[in-house]
């Protein structure tokens, strides 16, 4: 089979024009589904082009939570394949409502779940193993950058087994939204956002379908092109997939 430069990966992200959604997407810039630039609110102290910065990778990636994180296919593998797991897999799932917080993690400000953990590291834990003989392995240069940024023997272990060594027993669920931030700028940030999330923490987010994201190509954005539904829907793509 013809091998392709796409990245595929399988998200959580908010239901197409929830709050959550129109919050997180303004907030990062970009709307994963179209691809289309977004305004991004003004927060004092902070210039555009510095909060822009702030929020690259995230807006790269597209508002969502990882579950089974970027890979690309084994040669052996093409997207129908990919399609038909994605489907099946979905239908095995149960529908879970969560709230989520602003949080750090890490030194970046994600949303974090205030309940359900055990149900949505289960779905993720599903991703990881019921997916990876889909996966091709990771190539050695990305396992020793990994390695470079410092892992546990766990951590270790999981990279050389799943490709990524926050997974399983070392997972936990967050939609990022913001780089790593300094001492500087986190309390500009977390200020901003507690703003423009005023009121989300009680409003329950509905996870009820799997969201499949694809990098075109190396260095491009991730664009969010199907969704399948725990309950056997599927998602028009509305576009070719590589």
């Amino acid at each position: 089979m013809a091998e392709t430069a796409a990245r595929y990966a399988v998200y959580f992200a908010p239901p197409a024009g929830s709050e959550h959604d129109r919050v997180g997407s303004r907030w990062l810039g970009r709307d994963a589904r179209s691809g289309a630039a977004l305004a991004q609110p003004a927060v004092p102290g902070l210039e555009p082009a510095r909060l822009a910065a702030l929020t690259a990778a995230p807006r790269r990636y597209g508002l969502h939570a990882t579950l089974k994180p970027p890979f690309r296919l084994h040669p052996e593998t093409d997207f129908g394949q990919l399609d038909a797991a994605l489907a099946a897999l979905a239908t095995t799932l149960p529908p879970v409502r969560f709230r989520a917080g602003l949080a750090r993690l890490d030194g970046f400000v994600a949303w974090r779940p205030l309940e359900a953990h055990g149900v949505l590291s289960e779905i993720a834990a599903a991703c990881v193993t019921e997916l990876d003989c889909l996966r091709t392995p990771a190539p050695e240069e990305e396992v020793a950058r990994r390695r470079r940024n410092g892992l546990g023997a766990r951590q270790d272990e999981l990279l050389r087994r799943w490709g990524y060594p926050y997974v399983l027993d070392e997972f936990r669920f967050h939609l990022s939204l913001s780089e790593r931030l300094d001492d500087e700028d986190t309390p500009r940030v977390l200020e901003a956002l507690a703003r423009e999330c005023n009121g989300l923490e009680e409003e329950p987010l509905l996870f009820d379908a799997l969201a499949l994201f694809v990098q075109a190509e190396e260095g491009g954005d991730f664009r969010h092109v199907r969704s399948y539904g725990f309950d056997g829907s599927t998602g028009d793509p509305g576009e070719e997939i590589p």
